[in-house]
């Protein structure tokens, strides 16, 4: 067998995305950044691409230990477990897949949104249980439709979840970088300001360093106790601390997360809360999805090898 052009990295990628990539090109595996030192010299040096999966830090002493490395190859959207700057300056390309799990995560978004407004998961376990039929009734909860909803974060996916949104008949609020072209929605300057005017707040932001608590704990508080946060991007972008002393208190009326600071290694103090909806971070979680996302993967590495521009670049 050849020496390795393609290195795979990450335990979580599934045997059947592991395996396209191996059939694709001569690989080598590791389970995460950590383990690349341990790879024999001969393979190191022989190694182009990194296809990445999970969230393991990948930083530039990492990358120092590839000399031909040119691209590194992620499997999602986010990309802030890679350091893109010390990439850049090593002069190794940085792909991800967005676009194709747009509908996906949004779809998520709003389905949690529904499921913690009209509690969902209480009136399963209702009819589950036997209490249903022996008379037991589910309090009455709230409307979902026509709520005044603020989007942190209008990108992609923030502009999907916006255009479901509208069609539920929401007042859509946004707050982003600049000014975006929509149909009349209410454009604020900052989170604070905007979880004033709003009742539900729906995280879609990109992680990283530059958003790390962005939905701080004067947002939390300035939503009120009719309050509901949405996350579907990083368990970074909000001050989880904040955002359970606000459940536990009541200051908010709920949330929705799919996604955690220390996932799946989540804070216990969630699990004793019944005014949170959990999901573990399957916002891209349907087969059609990921079947996108792990192909868009290895165009990006087949384009890099073949001297062709890269499908969807980072930096």
């Amino acid at each position: 067998m050849s020496d390795p052009i393609l290195l795979i990295s990450g335990d979580s990628f599934s045997e059947q995305e592991r395996t396209r990539l191996e059939t694709a090109l001569a690989s080598a595996f590791v389970a995460g950044p950590s383990d690349m030192a341990a790879l024999p010299d001969a393979v190191r040096s022989s190694v182009r691409a990194i296809a990445v999966k999970g969230h393991h830090p990948l930083g530039g002493a990492e990358m120092d230990l590839f000399p031909n490395l040119g691209v590194i190859a992620n499997y999602g959207v986010g990309y802030d477990a890679i350091d893109v700057t010390a990439a850049t300056e090593r002069g190794i390309n940085v792909t991800n897949t967005p676009d194709v799990l747009n509908d996906d995560v949004a779809d998520l978004a709003v389905a949690m949104l529904i499921a913690q407004c009209r509690n969902m998961v209480a009136g399963d376990d209702l009819v589950r249980s036997g209490r249903w039929s022996a008379g037991e009734n589910l309090p009455l909860n709230r409307q979902m439709s026509g709520s005044t909803v603020g989007i942190v974060g209008l990108g992609r996916i923030g502009r999907e979840i916006a255009d479901r949104l509208a069609a539920f008949k929401c007042d859509i609020h946004y707050t982003s970088r600049s000014r975006k072209e929509t149909p009349g929605w209410t454009f604020h300057a900052s989170p604070e300001e905007m979880a004033e005017a709003v009742d539900i707040l729906v995280v879609a932001l990109v992680g990283g360093v530059e958003t790390e608590k962005h939905v701080s704990r004067q947002v939390i508080d300035a939503l009120g106790p009719r309050g509901i946060v949405i996350n579907i991007s990083r368990g970074s972008t909000i001050d989880e601390a904040a955002l359970l002393d606000a459940l536990e208190e009541g200051r908010i009326a709920g949330a929705g997360l799919d996604v955690f600071l220390n996932e799946p290694k989540i804070d216990p103090r969630f699990l004793k809360l019944d005014n949170v909806h959990l999901q573990p971070h399957q916002g891209s979680g349907s087969s059609e999805t990921r079947g996108r996302m792990a192909k868009l993967q290895l165009a990006n590495i087949e384009a890099f090898l073949a001297g062709d521009p890269l499908k969807t670049p980072v930096n």
